[in-house]
């Protein structure tokens, strides 16, 4: 009997630990493949919004999503400009979107009711990864509106947010900037026109301001623009 094997086994059995070829590797560390391939739904990307949002096609129609459990510095916010860590989250979650051979979504578990603007909730994976716990992980973001029923991912979320900021990663590395309702930033810079009060002549000169498009909760927000009826307007 290899006694060496059988230790490694029973330890494993005890702390959680996965065995893969041999050797043992801490799920928190390793981003984890996920085991329920046959309870997700296979979506195509439409368009990345930023690092906690984006939309997908599913079952032949465009669904905006917000990814559950994580929420990342703003870019494309209204009255928050972009804050710092934005624009990397963002182009973290665009690039392994864009990249990805197949995505797949975990939607919640409330009937597919989604938020107050209409976005869907899910887990995102990414080639069979966590992206959410991604951007948790690797300080992209922290974890954020955990409300029951969905938070059967919560422990694991945590855990990765306290190596993040034990490691001063990213959002982690200024000194209170992340508070437990969002992200302690500075106002838009006053260089930069936020035009709230009335709307753009065209999709050009919008995106001089917000490149992302605007919601529609948005002043600058108008129907003719949001071609897909999506309620975002102007969007690349």
């Amino acid at each position: 009997m290899n006694w060496a094997l059988l230790k490694k086994t029973v330890l494993a059995s005890v702390l959680g630990i996965s065995l893969v070829g041999g050797s043992m590797l801490n799920p928190i560390d390793a981003t984890p493949k996920t085991v329920t391939a046959a309870s997700l739904k296979t979506v195509s990307l439409v368009r990345a919004t930023d690092g906690d949002t984006a939309t997908f096609k599913y079952k032949g129609k465009n669904m905006k999503v917000r990814f559950l459990l994580v929420d990342t510095p703003e870019t494309v916010h209204p009255s928050k400009g972009v804050q710092p860590y934005g624009k990397e989250a963002s182009n973290y979650t665009k690039n392994r979107l864009k990249k990805a051979k197949k995505i797949q979504l975990d939607f919640d578990r409330t009937g597919y009711k989604g938020d107050k603007y209409g976005r869907k909730l899910a887990y995102v994976y990414v080639d069979g990864k966590d992206l959410n716990l991604e951007l948790v992980r690797k300080g992209y973001a922290r974890v954020a509106y955990v409300y029951a029923p969905n938070t059967k991912y919560k422990t694991k979320y945590f855990v990765a947010q306290s190596k993040a900021k034990k490691e001063k990663l990213r959002i982690w590395s200024k000194k209170g900037y992340v508070t437990n309702s969002g992200f302690a930033s500075k106002k838009p810079s006053s260089t930069v026109t936020v035009n709230t009060s009335k709307t753009f002549k065209n999709c050009t000169e919008l995106r001089k301001v917000y490149p992302n498009g605007v919601p529609k909760s948005h002043p600058a927000y108008q129907a003719k623009m949001d071609r897909d009826h999506d309620n975002w307007a102007y969007e690349r």
